[in-house]
């Protein structure tokens, strides 16, 4: 076969051969750019290292850090050239800094290796992610606190199966989420915490035999101290993973609210309007308003689980050490990160400008037998009754509400003493929806002033 037919067979942008296909393949440049600030801060941490341990000159490390500083320079005013040919950002930086500075740039490579290099990028650049989310989620958690000290007694349906079940507060519900996002924002911080180790001096595997200090470089760059061991060290993506599993948990519970605001907006529901700012209108029908944004978000949810799998499918079968799969790690993980911390902005933004309609929640609190619980439970206190038999009868009388066509504060002493003739004047005290929710009292309750006691709880928290 002809090279001419044999290049054909590679087709379309490949036409060159497999050297071209070669090059794509192994290239990360067009992704790992984005860890441009952290390998060069790790660089400049290592230089320092360098001289201080007499590795190298103090003058060489100085030329290496300050033609790093102008490297950085160039590539955050877009004038740096990235080239596919040096594969990577480490490659990229090092050969810009050798048309800078000449000989000495050689020199920063010494006593280290690609391998704990971007390990080292990798875990800077998922930490400034992490830092973020925990910024982030807290500023939701304050949007939602305000939410609940507007609506902190404001009664509406709680929703079991989206049936009417008891009605709780506004207040209760936002907390609800306050929960949520707390457990996050315990996750993100203990994930931050276990993965601020070093790689930094693990080189290509086994470590180095140069004098090296990777106590100072780990002090250096924020680190809590320098991994232990030098194979784990190259080899560990735990920390991308644990992100990419907290942010798919926290999507998650974004996801639900998201789910809850477009049902809330809408016209059979009325709970809630959304901002004009989160909110579209139809190109044909004038009369709607759609929840775009919270559609969106409950969307974006699919690329944070996926990232997800997708890493974990990358290492699953990964012997020690460093694999060039583990160059398909950063992808996935850039687009996760963005698309989170979007989601996170996007929800603080329509829970910030959001309006409770409540007198519409209201309304919705008291249909549906709400309170048949609440009738029970007096039957239980006020009769003695066992709550089996007072299921039971609390059942007869709303089959007797539905078959009149009225709710159960609606029944007349009478209607209910036809079903048992123990029930006295005393039950219409806790048939409306305000005595409902004022005697939910047990600790985390729906009670108003349970309410207050965890808004109290979290601002403190949060200050």
């Amino acid at each position: 076969m002809s090279d001419k037919s044999s290049n054909q067979m590679w087709g379309g942008r490949f036409a060159a051969g497999p050297d071209a296909i070669m090059e794509a393949i192994n290239a990360s440049i067009g992704y790992d750019q984005r860890m441009a600030k952290q390998d060069i801060e790790g660089s400049r941490a290592h230089a320092a290292m360098l001289a201080a341990t007499g590795i190298i000159t103090d003058n060489d490390a100085e030329v290496i850090r300050e033609g790093l500083l102008t490297v950085l320079s160039e590539i955050d005013s877009g004038t740096f050239q990235f080239s596919t040919a040096l594969e990577d950002i480490h490659m990229n930086v090092e050969a810009r800094l050798k048309e800078i500075v000449g000989e000495p740039a050689g020199r920063l490579h010494t006593a280290r290796s690609r391998n704990d290099q971007v390990a080292t990028d990798f875990k800077l650049w998922v930490r400034d992610q992490i830092d973020a989310s925990i910024e982030g989620i807290e500023a939701l958690m304050k949007a939602l606190i305000g939410q609940a000290e507007v609506g902190y007694d404001w009664v509406m349906p709680g929703f079991t199966h989206l049936q009417t079940a008891q009605p709780v507060t506004w207040g209760h519900h936002m907390m609800a989420y306050v929960e949520m996002l707390g457990r996050d924002l315990s996750r993100f911080k203990d994930a931050r915490a276990r993965m601020n180790e070093s790689p930094l001096g693990a080189a290509a595997l086994a470590g180095t035999s140069f004098p090296i200090d990777r106590h100072m470089t780990a002090a250096a760059l924020g680190f809590d101290r320098p991994a232990a061991n030098s194979l784990d060290a190259v080899a560990d993506r735990d920390f991308a993973l644990e992100f990419l599993s907290n942010a798919s948990i926290c999507a998650m519970h974004l996801s639900r609210f998201a789910e809850e605001l477009v049902i809330w907006s809408s016209a059979q529901f009325r709970f809630v309007t959304m901002s004009d700012k989160w909110s579209t209108g139809s190109s044909i029908m004038p009369q709607k308003r759609n929840p775009d944004a919270a559609e969106l978000l409950r969307a974006k949810l699919g690329r944070i689980f996926g990232a997800n799998v997708a890493l974990m499918t990358v290492m699953k079968g990964l012997p020690l050490t460093y694999s060039k799969d583990m160059q398909e790690d950063k992808e996935q993980v850039f687009d996760a990160a963005d698309n989170f911390l979007l989601s996170l902005a996007a929800m603080t933004g329509m829970v910030s400008d959001m309006t409770g309609h409540k007198d519409s929640l209201a309304a919705a609190a008291g249909s549906g037998f709400s309170t048949a619980t609440d009738l029970a439970d007096w039957c239980v206190r006020a009769l003695n009754m066992p709550f089996r038999d007072a299921h039971h009868v609390t059942g007869s009388l709303v089959a007797l509400a539905e078959e009149k066509g009225c709710d159960l504060p609606d029944l007349t002493l009478e209607d209910m003493k036809s079903v048992n003739d123990q029930i006295t004047e005393e039950v219409f005290g806790v048939l409306g929806v305000d005595n409902s929710v004022a005697s939910r009292m047990s600790y985390g309750g729906t009670a108003p002033a349970q309410v207050l006691v965890q808004i109290k709880r979290w601002k403190k928290e949060l200050e």
